[in-house]
């Protein structure tokens, strides 16, 4: 569930300039945008900003077409800033964007289409969106559903309506009045404060990389058939690091032991209170690699044993302020 808080604070929100939209040749009709959807004929899904269908483009095959499914003018300028920000970013890990359809209140957005659904059904992509997209691009809705995967299951980054661009040059931060997110993904100190920057991000990263490891949602209902909810980190928190029971039972032991542990911590450090104290996204692509390296070397040694060697080491690694 997105979430939209109004908040008061010392700065009002900075964001992006309007701009022209893009060229004509990447713009599509309404009547057009119908026809590529086969009168939307089949649903893909629903986000905070729209409704998505399948479609097909002569040129480009099977696609993508975003609906938006409210004519506000905050709807509006949401739409206003995913067109610019896709038009201005291009990498191997953010979905492909197409064309667009901006006729009165009939806005749309066409991307490429990811056979394999979402991430809940790369990480590099947010890298670059942080470090190598000039100006910088704060996504600010980083979770399962907005990172889908292609038939070659490669993740790819989506859904930029409430991105941020950073357009001064070397900004840290910025205090929004609105702060945006998801609930369960959004950067504890961000929400309390208003203080936007890429460790927000980094946070989002760490709880999608705790839902992986540990199966769980970001908000894990306690007891079934009651309404009582725990936040995941707390959940690990709970658990006393317990190794044992903090891995997905479904991989069934199936991954190296030190891999294991450094991946746990990488994404506890992503998850720290404060943007001070958590890494920068550079680092925790650094050490996954590092991960990865570590697990191909094991390929074929013993596998998961879990003991309290291993989870005293996560223990005394791993600092939390609840």
């Amino acid at each position: 569930m997105a979430i939209e808080i109004t908040k008061e604070v010392v700065l009002p929100a900075v964001e992006s300039t309007k701009i022209p939209l893009v060229s004509k040749t990447q713009s599509f009709t309404y009547s057009e945008i119908s026809s590529i959807t086969n009168n939307f004929e089949t649903p893909l899904g629903k986000g905070a900003s729209g409704e998505v269908y399948r479609g097909y483009l002569k040129d480009e095959g099977e696609v993508a077409v975003k609906i938006l499914t409210e004519s506000s003018p905050e709807s509006a300028r949401l739409f206003q800033t995913e067109v610019e920000l896709l038009w201005r970013i291009h990498h191997n890990r953010l979905v492909s964007f197409l064309g667009y359809c901006n006729e009165g209140t009939n806005m749309a957005v066409v991307y490429e289409f990811m056979a394999s659904g979402s991430l809940k059904k790369n990480l590099s992509g947010l890298e670059y969106l942080h470090k190598h997209c000039t100006p910088s691009i704060v996504h600010r809705d980083l979770k399962p559903d907005n990172i889908l995967l292609d038939k070659n299951l490669r993740a790819k980054i989506s859904d930029f309506g409430i991105s941020i661009i950073f357009e001064a040059e070397n900004r840290t931060h910025m205090t929004m009045e609105n702060v945006a997110g998801t609930r369960g993904y959004l950067d504890p100190e961000y929400h309390s404060t208003g203080k936007l920057s890429e460790k927000s991000d980094v946070y989002s990263f760490g709880i999608v990389l705790l839902e992986l490891i540990t199966g769980q949602p970001a908000v894990i209902k306690e007891t079934e058939g009651t309404q009582q909810f725990i936040h995941i980190v707390k959940w690990i928190l709970l658990k006393e690091m317990d190794i044992n029971d903090i891995i997905d039972s479904r991989l069934q032991g199936n991954f190296g032991m030190d891999s294991a542990l450094k991946v746990i911590e990488i994404a506890m450090e992503c998850v720290l209170e404060t943007a001070r104290q958590r890494p920068y996204m550079a680092t925790v692509l650094a050490k996954l690699k590092e991960c990865l390296a570590l697990e191909s070397r094991d390929v074929g040694a013993s596998r998961v044993d879990a003991d309290d060697k291993g989870t005293s080491r996560l223990i005394k690694r791993t600092s939390m302020e609840m």
